[in-house]
């Protein structure tokens, strides 16, 4: 192999490992991204069925009072 096409073969090699470490650390990124945002729908999902029980409840009560009348 000439020298040339070996410093050519280094340099491309190299630069696939650069990318590959880069790569890593960008799918790193994602997953703790992507857990943030599972808590995060998890604590609206919460919220909204509670919202979703208040409305419930209060609904009833109206019913309720609309009976009364």
């Amino acid at each position: 192999m000439s020298n040339d096409l070996l410093q050519t073969l280094e340099a491309k090699v190299d630069l696939l490992i650069q990318l590959s470490e880069r790569l890593a650390d960008e799918n790193s990124e994602l997953k703790r991204h992507k857990s943030e945002w599972v808590v995060e729908r998890a604590r609206l999902t919460e919220k909204n069925e509670l919202a979703r029980h208040r409305v419930e409840a209060m609904i009833s009560r109206l019913k309720k009072l609309e009976n009364n009348e």
